[in-house]
């Protein structure tokens, strides 16, 4: 056996997937930290109203579309087409770079339009902060999520993806799903905040 390759665990949960669980939750309990600590200050008064660049919703279009293709590649794995996965690896990485692309032309738009994340002359814009803020944490997490792509995908050339070894595609399909339903929400989140 090719000591390079991942063993299949046969306990109840994988030990790596544990890990990954709990790396999740950490995220999540990230996240509601800063949404909540969004209400609280919007509460305070001094508050800036502004509608989200429409790019954000393009964001919001891309990372949805790109967890279709990352479990096209899972099942691929699942089914031993190696092919599939390329595939389905390869989409889902373009696509998580065009999510960042187009998070980077919505900051612009937003810069454009005067709101910047720390801006001393306009103490009402924190909330521009706010949505800067919880949208550039996100996008690291989508780039620690492309890497991990990029990692698995590598594997795949490798070989070392394959119906008897899906673990690490396992984990990533499952992060990855995890960061873009985590964008639907702050995206939904961040839109409907002025009507609070």
């Amino acid at each position: 056996m090719n000591m390079a390759q991942e063993v299949e665990y046969t306990g109840r949960v994988h030990p790596k997937k544990f890990s990954l669980w709990l790396l999740l939750l950490g995220i999540l309990m990230l996240f509601s930290g800063l949404t909540s600590a969004y209400i609280v200050r919007k509460g305070d008064g001094n508050w800036y109203d502004f509608e989200l660049p429409t790019l954000f919703l393009y964001s919001t279009i891309i990372v949805l579309v790109s967890s279709i293709t990352m479990l096209y590649a899972y099942r691929s794995a699942k089914k031993d087409e190696l092919g599939g996965v390329k595939i389905g690896l390869i989409l889902t990485i373009l696509l998580g770079l065009g999510f960042g692309y187009t998070q980077y032309l919505g900051w612009v738009e937003l810069s454009d339009n005067g709101l910047h994340f720390v801006n001393p002359k306009y103490g009402d814009r924190v909330s521009a902060s706010f949505l800067i803020a919880i949208a550039a944490i996100h996008l690291a997490h989508i780039i620690g999520g492309i890497i991990y792509l990029s990692v698995i995908l590598g594997k795949t050339f490798n070989l070392q993806v394959h119906k008897k070894n899906t673990l690490q595609i396992s984990m990533c399909n499952t992060y990855w799903h995890f960061v873009g339903l985590l964008w639907v929400y702050l995206y939904l989140f961040l839109y409907f905040a002025p009507d609070f």
